[in-house]
């Protein structure tokens, strides 16, 4: 009779730890891997490798020159080894993880005729724009005609002539006359030829300073770089506000023909920028709109003058009444002309030297410009207010046009002596000057991109719970492969190519690092996961686990008294 509640007693005993060991089976096979699947981040793959590659920047710009040698340059001996061919690498480290080669293959030659038709007009720049006519060169080259000593293309004092294009006009300087082999002569002509480079081409000063989103600087290097300061960052557009400051609308009534300016002075520039980046202008008249800043009367002057140091104080006040574009991410350049009262007529800028501006305007970097315009001559003895007065748009464009060059980067730094340059045209932009400005452009849109597809890769790599989604993934690519292209295409000398797929790149990585799916915030941390899973999965477990503990005990129970009674 004790036997059979015995029995049931094992049974039931043996099916709660089968139960245990099913429950503990399902939830580690199943439940487990179940839950790790769900849960799991999804991260796409990133060309990380590549990357890695990417951020050790190797650059390489390369730039084609043609020397062409005019009738009377060259000795009949000479002229037998020429056509010919040379290349000079220079080689620069920045840091340790940068460094720039900079490769100049230099072809020499002979005039065609139909060349030295051209060398033979009676001024330079008609024959700049016959030798234009003739062959155009690619963005990035440069042509150097080397010119007879008794040429009357030049004056007396000028030795080299820049034209408006991609050509150059070297006079034969008297120690060249005296070299009896070529390889003399191209000695002498050699330091020559660096100096027009310095000018019309790269200069090491304008891609060290484009590098400075990626490399610290020195204090030392501080100097060479406060053009690029002064300009402003390289960017896929541009917005480009004109404002009109009337402040005292009873004294005078101002009437500016804004849309045919800019149409005549401004756009030509802008069309001829578009390479580089996309513009848009607008326009707009504010009444009422102080500077900000009290004047001081001169009575040695009998005008108001604004001192040098004020000017930092006026763009504040002004610049909370402009207003933005919400609708672009852009930058905006903005251009003020204002035209004092009657009260404060006229009004001057006056130097550190307490000398007045000529252009009565001022800058500001990264920011637009400003121009005070002075109407007091309107104001007779007779004067009905309001005087109807008329702005006299060609002083004003002039003076914009030449603020606008600065802030985007165009570099006027005056020629070296015996330099000429042609006046840049109705374009107010010079090929060769754009083409400097691509240079700049171009490494610069590297060196930002490499850096933004570089801290992404960091930033993805040390927060692990951050989803890479496959649109991401995508940009990335698109942004190594573009810089990848870029760089080469700067290799060949590829300039326009290089320029555009640096602008892609920029743009891939920007939008990719910028991605509102890849905040932080948007998942839940370590601590946060375990406060919401330890309420779920703790009160399952426990029982499982101490059952598993309780069979393995009762176990190792049964394997001792089976050694026991085997011994």
């Amino acid at each position: 009779k004790g036997l059979l509640p015995a029995l049931v007693f094992l049974s039931e005993r043996r099916r709660g730890q089968l139960a245990a060991l099913s429950i503990a089976a399902v939830v580690i096979i199943v439940g487990v891997p179940l839950w790790w699947k769900t849960t799991e981040t999804y991260r796409a793959w990133l060309p990380v490798s590549q990357i890695r590659e990417l951020a050790k920047l190797q650059l390489q710009l390369s730039a084609d020159v043609e020397v062409v040698f005019a009738r009377g340059t060259v000795t009949p001996e000479q002229q037998k080894k020429v056509p010919l061919t040379q290349t000079q690498e220079e080689d620069h480290a920045i840091d340790e993880d940068t460094a720039l080669k900079y490769r100049y293959e230099t072809k020499y030659r002979t005039a065609t005729i139909m060349e030295e038709d051209a060398l033979n007009k009676p001024t330079a720049a008609e024959a700049d724009l016959s030798l234009h006519v003739l062959s155009e060169s690619p963005c990035g080259s440069l042509v150097i005609y080397v010119i007879p000593e008794s040429s009357s293309l030049l004056p007396e004092d000028v030795k080299v002539y820049i034209g408006q294009r991609r050509t150059v006009l070297l006079r034969v300087a008297p120690q060249m006359r005296t070299a009896k082999t070529l390889e003399q002569l191209l000695h002498h002509l050699q330091p020559h030829i660096k100096q027009v480079l310095r000018v019309m081409s790269f200069s090491h000063a304008d891609i060290t300073a484009a590098l400075s989103d990626r490399v610290r600087f020195h204090p030392g290097n501080k100097e060479s770089i406060a053009d690029s300061m002064r300009a402003f960052k390289s960017s896929p557009g541009y917005e480009i506000t004109f404002s009109l400051l009337n402040p005292d609308p009873k004294s005078h009534r101002l009437h500016w023909d804004i849309e045919g300016a800019a149409q005549t002075y401004i756009q030509p520039l802008l069309t001829k920028m578009s390479p580089v980046a996309n513009f848009s202008i607008d326009s707009q008249t504010l009444h009422y709109a102080m500077l900000g800043v009290n004047p001081r009367f001169d009575n040695t002057r009998s005008a108001y003058m604004l001192n040098a140091d004020s000017l930092a104080h006026v763009i504040n006040p002004v610049e909370a009444r402009l207003g933005s574009n919400a609708a672009s991410s852009n930058p905006v350049l903005n251009f003020l002309l204002y035209v004092p009262d009657a009260y404060h007529s006229p009004l001057y800028i006056q130097d550190q030297n307490k000398q007045k501006v000529p252009s009565n305007a001022f800058h500001s970097p990264r920011w637009g410009g400003i121009m005070v315009y002075n109407v007091d001559s309107y104001y007779g003895p007779e004067a009905e207010f309001p005087v109807d007065i008329n702005i006299n748009m060609a002083k004003v464009m002039g003076v914009f046009l030449a603020q606008l060059r600065l802030l985007l980067g165009v570099q006027s730094s005056p020629p070296p002596p015996g330099f000429l340059v042609a006046p840049c045209g109705r374009t107010g932009l010079a090929d060769w000057e754009l083409d400097r400005l691509m240079w700049s452009r171009s490494v610069e849109n590297i060196a930002t991109a490499t850096t933004t597809i570089t801290s992404l890769a960091q930033l993805l790599d040390q927060i692990g719970n951050i989803v890479i989604n496959d649109n991401i993934a995508e940009q990335v690519s698109s942004a190594v492969t573009s810089l990848q292209l870029a760089v080469a295409e700067l290799e060949a000398g590829n300039l326009k190519f290089a320029l555009q797929f640096s602008k892609e790149a920029i743009l891939a990585s920007e939008k990719a690092f910028f991605d509102p799916s890849l905040l932080h915030l948007l998942y839940f941390p370590d601590d946060q996961k375990f406060a919401i899973y330890i309420p779920l999965f703790l009160p399952m477990c426990v029982p499982i686990l101490l059952s598993l503990i309780k069979i393995a005990s009762e176990a190792r129970q049964k394997r001792r008294e089976k050694q026991a009674k085997k011994d």
